[in-house]
């Protein structure tokens, strides 16, 4: 370690997917970082609720992208096996159920999706479902390459070459369900392939079609679930920082970002207890709409933040189950019989749709450990609409309750229709009855708990005007020293989505610092290729193509010489 980084110290402010890996990441390049965490455990809303032996994923309960973990274990010198993550592959990825007592099952098994295609579409259903996976691909791998490994610090972002010569191909301003109406022509095959969006909180048809790279991931590269639950990969992170040398202090919530008031640079942050902690550089992961508006000076640019559309939220269910519930695989969808109708519901009139569609996870099914012997442990995730003002919300369709957003109400009525709809679907009988102990997380103590605004689970929209250069920069537009991690930040949501941002931000960190980056200098150099192994494009046209078309022109002359 250099006298020059040694001499660094960095504050991180949050313990979320995105704080843990940019303080590891800073403290492989020399810096002398804390974390300092409002709750008494790590990784924010990637976290795990535990009863009486049932173990629940508070947040997310299934790995994409893994080549996104991958990285980042590598550039940290380890990986998730040599830290004892073990990542168990969920097949069927989930099973689909439909209103008309039909089901599909989504996989990664070539065979069993030609079969589950061709049932509903035709023999020509699943070269169009080739079709489809090849647009997703597209949209996967230039999205990586051009936008989860780039940061768009202003608008001149967007002109690089390389990126606006795909900015058509990612169909950015066509809809997900647009793009998959090209390929699947039954409505029901349409819904399969577009309610992914949901993990953006977005609806499928004001999601831009870019977003098909989820439908993607998921088909090509399978759902994984981490043994142990979701937490045990951030849990890994954090081991691996301290081992770099990474200070956490949790149950310690930061108030306010100090300034200095001639540089306009932060010099210090403040913590509830009312001690002032000094720091020349300060990494915020607590969500980004609360920190300008709460931990940062005011300023019209934090109101107009709150002024941008956002993602829903949710009210969640963790039951502990008295028996397996065997007509349940780990992952299940449950898709309202009117489709449009209720993802309006949530992002137009902000509130739980008369009739919902929803996801509900068995992680015992795939982790015996999450329940006791012979028992279950189930999350049921409803989207629902986000918190509104106090004059929002007057006038607006949705369950039948008697004041606007009344929680309460929804919450009871979320319960029943969760139970009736599994029940009528799947054929399991008494859930209820089976049920020993409910847990519930509402779009209020989303926001009490993680200081998400409006209680939005996934920070702010992914529109197209609110992505790329228009998304929140990594980096605060006028004060030194303040920069940024975490759902609301460019690149975006999602847990690997985060992970990428977290090697964008550090990165921007060490540049302006002056601090090599070490997993460049590190990464080694590939071996040599063998000849069977070499890469070689066969030329556009083959010989007999040359010969056929020599013939062709010699035909051609042979007529134009005589006529």
């Amino acid at each position: 370690m250099s006298e020059k980084s040694a001499a660094k110290t960095a504050i991180v402010v949050g313990a979320g997917a995105g704080g843990v890996a940019t303080a590891a990441r800073l403290a492989k390049a020399g810096f002398d970082v804390t974390v300092y965490e409002k709750n008494s455990f790590t990784g924010g809303r990637c976290s795990l609720i535990h009863h009486e032996g049932y173990r629940f994923d508070q947040g997310p309960s299934l790995l994409l992208l893994p080549a996104l973990f991958k990285e980042t274990f590598e550039d940290l010198g380890t990986s998730l096996q040599a830290e004892g993550v073990e990542l168990m592959k969920c097949e069927p990825n989930y099973n689909i159920w439909f209103d008309d007592g039909e089901s599909f099952k989504l996989s990664t098994d070539v065979a069993a999706m030609k079969l589950e295609v061709e049932k509903w579409e035709g023999k020509d259903g699943f070269e169009r479902y080739l079709g489809f996976l090849q647009e997703a691909h597209r949209h996967y791998e230039i999205s990586v390459a051009q936008v989860l490994k780039k940061n768009f610090t202003s608008l001149l972002s967007m002109t690089r070459p390389a990126f606006l010569r795909h900015l058509f191909p990612l169909h950015p301003f066509e809809s997900i369900y647009s793009r998959a109406s090209k390929y699947f022509w039954t409505e029901r095959l349409r819904r399969v392939f577009t309610f992914g969006s949901m993990y953006m909180g977005m609806s499928p048809f004001d999601a831009p079609g870019t977003y098909s790279l989820l439908q993607y991931t998921e088909l090509a590269e399978g759902i994984w679930y981490p043994k142990g639950g979701f937490h045990t990969v951030i849990d890994a992170l954090v081991k691996v920082g301290e081992r770099l040398g990474v200070k956490y202090r949790l149950s310690t919530p930061v108030t306010s970002i100090n300034l200095d008031p001639k540089s306009q640079r932060a010099n210090s942050i403040t913590l509830s207890t009312g001690q002032t902690i000094p720091a020349s550089l300060i990494i915020i992961n607590a969500d980004l709409v609360y920190a300008y508006n709460s931990l940062l000076p005011p300023s019209s640019y934090a109101h107009a933040l709150q002024k941008r559309s956002t993602s829903c939220s949710s009210i969640s269910f963790y039951w502990a189950m008295d028996r397996k519930i065997p007509e349940l695989t780990t992952h299940n969808i449950f898709l309202a019989e009117h489709y449009r109708e209720s993802f309006d519901q949530i992002f137009k009139q902000q509130m739980i749709p008369s009739e919902p569609s929803f996801y509900l996870n068995v992680p015992s099914r795939i982790d015996p450990s999450a329940a006791p012997d012979g028992k279950d442990s189930l999350v049921v995730l409803v989207p629902v609409g986000h918190l509104l003002d106090k004059n929002q919300g007057l006038g607006r369709k949705g369950l039948s309750v008697d004041t606007k957003q009344d929680w309460d109400a929804m919450v009871t009525k979320a319960r029943s229709t969760v139970f009736s709809t599994v029940e009528a679907r799947t054929g399991a009988r008494n859930l209820q009855s089976s049920l020993v102990k409910e847990i519930v997380n509402t779009p209020q103590t989303w926001k009490e708990g993680f200081n998400l605004d409006k209680g939005a689970i996934l920070g702010l929209s992914h529109s197209f005007f609110n992505v790329l250069s228009f998304r929140p920069k990594t980096k605060h537009p006028w004060l030194e020293g303040v920069f940024f991690v975490g759902a609301s930040a460019h690149p975006g949501t999602g847990v690997p989505i985060v992970l990428a941002g977290a090697k964008i931000t550090s990165e921007q960190v060490l540049e302006e610092h002056g601090v090599a980056n070490p997993w460049e200098m590190s990464r080694g150099r590939k071996g040599k290729v063998r000849e069977i192994d070499r890469i070689r494009r066969s030329p556009v046209l083959s010989n007999v193509h040359v010969a056929i078309m020599a013939v062709i022109l010699m035909m051609v002359m042979l007529v134009y010489r005589s006529s």
